[in-house]
């Protein structure tokens, strides 16, 4: 991740830019909408080269439930827009990410036993 940028507050940015294997990079950013630590974060999204109009607006909720749960919730503007991006198959990146994401808590939780 080459670009990692993150001005967290209210009204605050965001930037994240991936770059894969073959040197391709994706970018995307955001702003800050509402943030109520440690319990929950909305923020806008919007990828540079989006295939979709409009941009989506991201509720991430923490709770504890036999350990934290994350949920995530994404609205989109335009109805046809959300139905587009559940057909492209981004649930298996978003999956590949979460998974890393289990494994690293789980290493830290390991580490510190």
């Amino acid at each position: 991740m080459p670009v990692c940028e993150i001005d967290l507050k209210v009204g605050g940015k965001y930037r994240y830019v991936w770059r894969n294997e073959d040197g391709r990079e994706m970018g995307m950013g955001g702003t800050y909408r509402e943030i109520v630590r440690p319990a929950k974060l909305v923020h806008t999204e919007l990828f540079d080269e989006a295939r979709y109009a409009g941009e989506s607006l991201n509720t991430w909720t923490l709770t504890e439930k036999n350990g934290t749960v994350l949920s995530v919730t994404t609205r989109y503007e335009i109805r046809e827009t959300r139905d587009e991006v559940l057909k492209s198959g981004m649930e298996t990146g978003v999956a590949a990410s979460y998974d890393r994401l289990d494994e690293i808590l789980a290493s830290a939780r390991s580490a510190k036993r």
